[in-house]
This record gives C-alpha cells, sequence and structure tokens, in this order.
C-alpha cells in the first residue's frame, strides 16, 4: 500500500508541477500516466488487474489529444497476434491432457533416484516449451504432478528432497524456453517492443544470443540443487515404482493432432530464413487449425486466452510510439544514456554490472519485469548509437534477470507454484537458496556469453 500512495502522488506531482524543463503539458500527463499504469502493474493497489493500467495509458493519451494510431499501436503489431495463439496452445495442451502425457512419458523412464527424477524435469520442461510459451501452463502441468510425485514417494514436508523436486519442476517450466523466442511469453513481448524501436528481432536472433547462457544456466541450476540440497534420505524402489504404474488413457486423435500441429509450429519458427513465413503467420494458422480439426470448439474462444493480459500487453506495446511522440524517449535517453557510461566501454564490466543491477531491481519489477522492459525498449536504439552495444545483449540480461527467484513475492510463477502446491510447498529458506544458485548459474553462463557476444559483433 505505501508504494502504491508514493507512486500515485509522484503522478500527480508531475501531472500537476510540470517539473521536466523537456517535456510540454501533454507529455508530463502522459508521463504521470506512465506511473500510475506502473503503481497497478507493480502493486495492483484496490487488486486492479494489468488491463486497468493499460486503460489509464490510453485515457491519457486521448485526453492529450494523441493521434488513435499512435495510442493502440500496439494492437496492430504482429507480435501480439503471436501472443494471442499462445494462450491457445497451452488452452489445448490442458484440454487434451497432452501435457500430462507428455511429463508422464518422461517420468516413466527414470530410475528410482532423486538424480534420475530431477533431471527428467529439464527434458520435460523443453518439450513443454517447444509445445506452448505460456509459463503458466507449464506450471499448471509440471507442479501438481511434482506434488503428486512428493506424496507418494512419501517424503517429509519441508525436507530438502520435498524442495528439490518442487523447486526443480519450477525452475524447469520457466527457464529452457527462454533459449529460443516461441518458448517464453517474454519473446512476442519483447519482439514488440523492440520492433516499436525500430528494431528488428527474429527466432534466429534470439536463438544466437540466448540459446547456449540458457542452456548454461540450467545446467548449472540443475547439479547446483543437487549438490546444495541434497535430500536426506533416498527414494525407495517401490515408492517410486507407484509413480510409474500411474496409469495414462490410450492416446487420443485430439492429442495427436494438437502434437503434429504445435511440433510444425515450432519448426517452421526455426526454419524462418527457408520459407519467409513469420511466426505471427505461422502461430495463427495453427491456432485456426485447431479449430478446423476440431480439438477446440467456439466455447473455448473466450476460455483459452487471457484477454486481461492481452489488453495490458497491447498497450505496454503502445509506449514505445506514445514516447517518441511526446518526447519522452529523448528526455529518458538523457538520463539512462550517460548513466550507462562508466561500464559500457567494457563488454565484461558492462554485462556483469547490468546484470547485478537487473537481479536486484527485479525485487522492484515483480509484474513478470514487463514494465521494466515497456520503459528501456525506446531508449536502446540510443545506448547502441552512443556505445555500439547491440538491443540483442539486452534481450539476455531482461530474460535471465526478470525469471529470478530470490524471495517469494518477486516472482509470480513461484507465487503460482507455491499456491499449487499448498502445505506441501518448498521452504522459504530453500527458496533462496535456489534463487541465489540460479543468480550465480546466470552470472557463470556470462563466461561463456560475453566471448559469444563479442565474437558476433554485439558490441
Amino acid at each position: 500500500m505505501i508504494g502504491s500512495i508514493v507512486m500515485a502522488l509522484l503522478a500527480a506531482y508531475v501531472m500537476l508541477f510540470r517539473p521536466i524543463g523537456e517535456l510540454d503539458g501533454g507529455a508530463h500527463i502522459m508521463l504521470g500516466a506512465v506511473i500510475l499504469a506502473l503503481c497497478i502493474w507493480i502493486f495492483k493497489p484496490f487488486k486492479l488487474t494489468y488491463a486497468i493500467g493499460g486503460l489509464v495509458l490510453a485515457l491519457a493519451g486521448l485526453v492529450v489529444g494523441l493521434q488513435p494510431t499512435v495510442i493502440f499501436s500496439g494492437f496492430t503489431q504482429t507480435a501480439l497476434w503471436t501472443l494471442v495463439p499462445a494462450f491457445f496452445f497451452g488452452y489445448t495442451l490442458q484440454k487434451t491432457e497432452l501435457g500430462k502425457r507428455v511429463a508422464m512419458g518422461v517420468i516413466r523412464l527414470c530410475r528410482p533416484s532423486y538424480l534420475s527424477i530431477i533431471f527428467a524435469w529439464v527434458p520435460i520442461g523443453i518439450l513443454l516449451s517447444i509445445l506452448t510459451p505460456a509459463t503458466t501452463v507449464r506450471i499448471a502441468i509440471m507442479l501438481p504432478i511434482a506434488v503428486q510425485c512428493c506424496e507418494i514417494f512419501k517424503l517429509e514436508k519441508g525436507s530438502r528432497g520435498n524442495s528439490l523436486i518442487l523447486l526443480t519442476a519450477f525452475a524447469m517450466a520457466l527457464i529452457p524456453g527462454s533459449g529460443w523466442l516461441t518458448g517464453v511469453i517474454w519473446g512476442p513481448f519483447i519482439q514488440g517492443q523492440m520492433y516499436s524501436a525500430g528494431i528488428i528481432v527474429t527466432f534466429e536472433d534470439w536463438l544466437s544470443v540466448l540459446l547456449v547462457p540458457v542452456i548454461i544456466a540450467t545446467i548449472l541450476l540443475v547439479a547446483g540443487g543437487l549438490l546444495f540440497l541434497k535430500p536426506e534420505d533416498a527414494i525407495s524402489k517401490e515408492n517410486f515404482e507407484a509413480v510409474k504404474s500411474q496409469p495414462l488413457k490410450k492416446m487420443s486423435r485430439a492429442e495427436i493432432v494438437s502434437a503434429t500441429i504445435l511440433i510444425l509450429v515450432f519448426i517452421l519458427s526455426l526454419t524462418y530464413s527457408m520459407h519467409g513465413l513469420s511466426t505471427a503467420i505461422v502461430c495463427i494458422a495453427a491456432m485456426i487449425a485447431f479449430f478446423v480439426f476440431g480439438v477446440l470448439e467456439t466455447k473455448d474462444f473466450n476460455s483459452a486466452a487471457n484477454w486481461n493480459l492481452v489488453i495490458f500487453i497491447a498497450m505496454a506495446f503502445s509506449l514505445g510510439p506514445i514516447f517518441n511522440v511526446t518526447g519522452i524517449s529523448d528526455w529518458l535517453s538523457g538520463i539512462v544514456v550517460p548513466a550507462l557510461s562508466p561500464v559500457a566501454g567494457n563488454p565484461w564490466i558492462f554485462v556483469f554490472s547490468v546484470m547485478a543491477f537487473m537481479f536486484l531491481w527485479s525485487l522492484v519489477d515483480v509484474a513478470m519485469f514487463l514494465p521494466t522492459i515497456s520503459i528501456m525498449a525506446p531508449i536502446l536504439p540510443g545506448i547502441y548509437e552512443a556505445y555500439n552495444i547491440n538491443p540483442l545483449v539486452w534481450i539476455a540480461i531482461f530474460i535471465l534477470a526478470g525469471s529470478a527467484f530470490f524471495l517469494a513475492y518477486q516472482n509470480m510463477w513461484a507465487v503460482m507454484s507455491r499456491s499449487i502446491a499448498e502445505d506441501r510447498a518448498w521452504t522459504h529458506k530453500h527458496q533462496r537458496t535456489y534463487g541465489i544458485l540460479y543468480f550465480t548459474a546466470c552470472m557463470v553462463a556470462m563466461f561463456i556469453a560475453i566471448p559469444m557476444w563479442i565474437s558476433q559483433g554485439l558490441f
């Protein structure tokens, strides 16, 4: 509540007293509206939704006389129409139970040991990331299975073994898919924000800058979890066999059709340079195919998509054009670009210092890091012009830091996972340990990523 009051008062001060000489009255009103939107997105006062923050921006833009084509430009971006089908992909995985089949199929291949079950979450996370970029859906599929495993294994609540299984399932639902553009919900969002700033980000661009550090961070995190959250007792073979014997229905036609369509989406996204079809075209075609082949029905249309999040993201996409028209981008660039001067001259110093700052900043921006990305994206061309730091480097920093989970409130998917696990959830102490392990894994990954980025000409 205190944070909401402070931000609301700051917004009122900016609107009424217009303290920034470089901005006119309309720009001050828009800046105040941005602060109010950030307040809603981060603190959710009065339980206001993400969409309400977006509508605050729309109302302010109309009041100051901005063109509707600027205010609502986010709704016309192809990145948004990559995001909307993504919700349908996730819904399909849940409706057909294809996601559960994938997860249980991998677990059935495991041996009765913590090492085997922990490493099983990695391919499960990867396979589900290929099928849908919706992290929320992956959490909804993987965490109940992880909880079921802990219960059948008869693990003590609050034990390291219990926490390790749940934390690994959560992390593997979140992290591996970050390596490619369609593997995480941030992909279409960042692609749209970059496009608004005049930067084109393709599937191949994303893959080239993020796949290697994500692989390294994933491996180190899983290994670190086994080392620093080493379970107290071994899993009994009898209890493990009880998990593997869980019944699975015969694969249905809907599952086969869904798997075929979703795998084709990933392959076509990966081979863009060969056929020239954008990710948006591929995703929309796949969404239509679900209805044509009867996997989804008309009644599923409103159930599948999170329209609250769609409005929020569309209006966040509009921030770039709004900032440019009102002059806010130039004003922000005049602050941020000089502030980076002490670290921008050396790639190593720049990456490690900015990465550390962003991990700390994630304690403040708990709205999936989307407000931070929205504000920074319009400034990235100025940073590139001043220091020759390619915006692709920033994508990697945003994604890795945005997944941080040091504290319970910090990561919405961690909160969701704890809610699913209920009284069997991991302890706060174990989450802090695992969160520090993730931070360390990301920093170590930079020792490989920075030379790779330098060789790619990103600095």
